[in-house]
């Protein structure tokens, strides 16, 4: 067949997949081989982290991903976007005028896959839990405006909240209000390992090599109950260690899809060969990159420190050198598609001027040239991240205001020497848990943000966060948006640097490819199928 790309654009606001070319959740068959999927993402156990699985602990799009296929969540995001729909829930929906009582009634007959029933107390426990628990990935912030959940008989959950959140429907969407069994979780302490027991479509079956899943298999769930149509029984996730040889694995036919973790110059290659039997499918995503500062640190204490970066650093640049027509500048933490965004830092800074850098390290007194290490992950975000590195690296050693060196750490090294501080300066990227302006802004710099930052700005934590939250209009939260970003760019606690579009690569003859992966970068193997190759 003649290879396509097939192309699903974005919409102002909210990101719309449209479906065409190959076919949507109700093509293809739900019989047949299990189906394979590619990741370059690692999943290990250690000492620093040894629950990454468990719901009330797992924070990046890797666990996540595992998660969102096994266990329930009461509300979930639709695979058009949009807001997000009732999923384990029957209805849900906020009770008073102020944003402040949210109430659930769960679907009759839900059951946890080994059969038992799920009833209210199961939702409360998994909330209180996680909660409790306060696990130092930072993702039971997602859940801090939550004050109380109350149960009302086996089918009614209410939650009472400490502040207005607009946003509450989605953060009931996301894996740390998954509902778990009592009987599999304890109310106090992560559960250790790979093992995950939920009511979600499937049901999981981890292999195991030196603390490491290196393959997820993922069965159809026969007590699933939910709004999601499952269209295949069996998926397996394969870890492999580089994009290459995944690469290599989707030409030879060993697997079926692969998603994160091609390299920009794969990318270019499936979609311009025009033979074989792969096909690629270009989506809208909000991914962002960013350089992070441990704003405590002697070396970046200095708000000109910071400020001279943000006004040397060529976005443009790096785009271009580095990931082409798959990314696009980003001057703000929020990105361009997403309602409130602005472009804070191009408006403060403009165009990179070594002179104007210059003239803020004179003024603050600082001696130049400003020795930094700046530090990155070499295996979660893909190989072209030391590219990229290496190209500020040269930026700004070019201005001869700083003397840069660069280090590489693996992601399962890189996330504890990064919580506990190690780090001056760091690359991060974000995937978002839901596409919001909140939560591009709240999870970096509202109190228990999950980068553990000294940064603190008590205007944006206990004013502009709250004022934003209250408004159901997110166009009317626009102004607490913005003012939020002219902060983040005033101050520098973080460098936006670009976005980037997600890509999908799969044989030809596996179906739903369109809605494999939704605006936040979140697998929905349940929409996958296969058909007839072509």
């Amino acid at each position: 067949m003649n290879r396509k790309t097939l192309v699903l654009p974005a919409v102002i606001g909210l990101i719309a997949p449209v479906l065409a070319a190959c076919g949507g959740s109700d093509s293809g068959s739900s019989g047949g081989d299990a189906i394979v999927v590619g990741t370059t993402d690692r999943f290990t156990a250690t000492k620093d982290a040894p629950a990454p699985v468990d719901p009330a602990y797992a924070y990046d799009v890797g666990t996540w991903n595992v998660l969102r296929q096994t266990v329930q969540t009461l509300m979930v995001q639709p695979k058009g976007e949009g807001e997000p729909v009732p999923e384990a829930a029957e209805s849900c929906g906020f009770t008073d005028s102020g944003n402040e009582r949210y109430a659930c009634k769960l679907r009759s007959g839900l059951k946890f896959s080994n059969g038992d029933a799920i009833t209210a107390a199961d939702v409360k426990f998994s909330i209180d839990r996680a909660l409790a628990i306060k696990a130092d990935s930072g993702v039971f912030a997602l859940l801090s405006t939550v004050d109380t959940v109350e149960t009302q008989g086996d089918s009614e959950v209410i939650f009472h909240l400490k502040t207005a959140d607009a946003t509450f429907p989605y953060k009931l969407s996301t894996p740390v209000a998954g509902i778990v069994n009592p009987d599999d979780y304890e109310k106090d302490k992560l559960r250790d390992g790979f093992a995950v027991d939920g009511s979600g479509p499937y049901t999981l079956q981890a292999e195991v090599k030196n603390d490491e899943m290196v393959k997820a298999v993922f069965t159809k769930n026969p007590n699933y109950k939910g709004s999601l149509k499952v269209n295949n029984d069996k998926v397996e996730m394969v870890s492999f260690a580089d994009p290459e040889s995944m690469g290599t694995a989707l030409d030879k036919g060993d697997v079926d899809l692969v998603s994160r973790g091609l390299t920009p110059e794969q990318i270019k290659k499936f979609t311009n060969a025009t033979d074989g039997n792969v096909d690629v499918v270009e989506l809208p995503g909000l991914e962002i990159r960013y350089l992070a500062f441990t704003t405590s640190a002697p070396t970046v204490k200095s708000k000109a420190v910071r400020e001279a970066m943000a006004q040397i650093i060529n976005r443009s640049e790096i785009v271009s050198k580095v990931y082409g027509s798959q990314a696009e500048a980003l001057y703000s933490l929020v990105p361009a598609s997403v309602t409130g965004h602005s472009n804070a830092f191009f408006n403060r800074y403009g165009d990179p001027s070594v002179t104007k850098a210059q003239s803020a390290l004179s003024k603050a007194g600082i001696t130049t040239p400003i020795k930094l290490t700046l530090h990155y992950t070499t295996d979660h975000y893909g190989t072209a991240t030391k590219q990229e590195f290496e190209l500020i690296q040269k930026q700004l050693n070019a201005s001869g205001l700083f003397d840069i060196d660069i280090e590489g750490t693996k992601w399962d090294a890189f996330v504890p020497a990064e919580r506990k501080g190690q780090y001056d300066v760091y690359g991060m990227g974000w995937f978002p848990d839901f596409p919001d302006a909140d939560n591009f802004l709240a999870p970096f710099l509202d109190k228990d943000n999950f980068l553990k930052s000294p940064y603190v700005n008590g205007q944006i934590i206990n004013t502009l966060i709250p004022q934003s939250r209250r408004e159901a209009d997110r166009i009317t939260a626009a102004a607490s948006l913005n003012q939020i970003q002219d902060i983040v760019a005033r101050d520098v606690p973080l460098i936006p640097l670009w976005q980037g579009k997600q890509y999908v690569a799969a044989r030809d003859d596996v179906t739903g490819t369109a809605y494999a992966l939704n605006s936040s970068s979140t697998l929905q193997l349940w929409e996958l199928g296969r058909g007839v190759s072509g």
